[in-house]
């Protein structure tokens, strides 16, 4: 049985630093800074792993959240995210994984619990360190590489001009995206977005 009111982990992933700033695969970073200047909090190192935290709750007396961006690079944030849920007592269930999904087209924004990793290194390291696959997934849509680009070079480089166009629109809707998981539920999430 979960506990209704304790914390839900947010996780953006991403790699640190100013180089990968503006990367495909560091859109998980966008949707964590996006909802901590929503919550009124500032990231800022966190003495039990390495990660930058933010904490604050949604809306008066809603629900906390603890957003985390692991800066271990994208292959080990499994590692300081195993270690703040622990820290912070939260159920698998109750952790929020926001991330790259090549799978899915762009603009596109898919809601799941549990499943595989689809290649994503991110993900394959927060199931090995949580010891599951049930955790919750907010996919951002990047679709595939053009002609025959490898997708890790892909995923490491900047959006295109066009895709920047729309791109603060999308991170603010993954951002919504993330509210409701934690205030409505993963299924009632999926109902409202996943037709758009």
């Amino acid at each position: 049985m979960t506990d209704e009111t304790g914390p839900w982990l947010v996780v953006g992933l991403g790699n640190p630093g100013r180089e990968y700033a503006n990367n495909r695969h560091n859109v998980g970073f966008m949707v964590a800074d996006l909802l901590a200047r929503r919550i009124g909090a500032t990231f800022g190192r966190h003495k039990r792993a390495v990660a930058e935290v933010a904490e604050g709750r949604l809306g008066f007396g809603g629900p906390k959240l603890v957003l985390v961006k692991p800066l271990t690079y994208m292959n080990l944030s499994g590692g300081p995210v195993a270690g703040l849920a622990q820290f912070w007592k939260v159920p698998s269930g109750r952790v929020v994984a926001v991330h790259d999904e090549l799978d899915i087209a762009y603009g596109q924004l898919r809601v799941k619990c549990g499943g595989g990793e689809g290649g994503h290194n991110g993900l394959r390291s927060m199931t090995k360190s949580l010891g599951t696959k049930e955790y919750v997934r907010v996919r951002f849509g990047i679709g595939r590489p053009p002609g025959r680009q490898d997708p890790a070079d892909y995923v490491l480089s900047d959006f295109g001009t066009a895709e920047r166009k729309e791109l603060e629109f999308l991170v603010d809707r993954a951002a919504d995206v993330v509210e409701s998981v934690v205030t409505r539920g993963v299924e009632p999430t999926q109902n409202l977005y996943h037709g758009s």
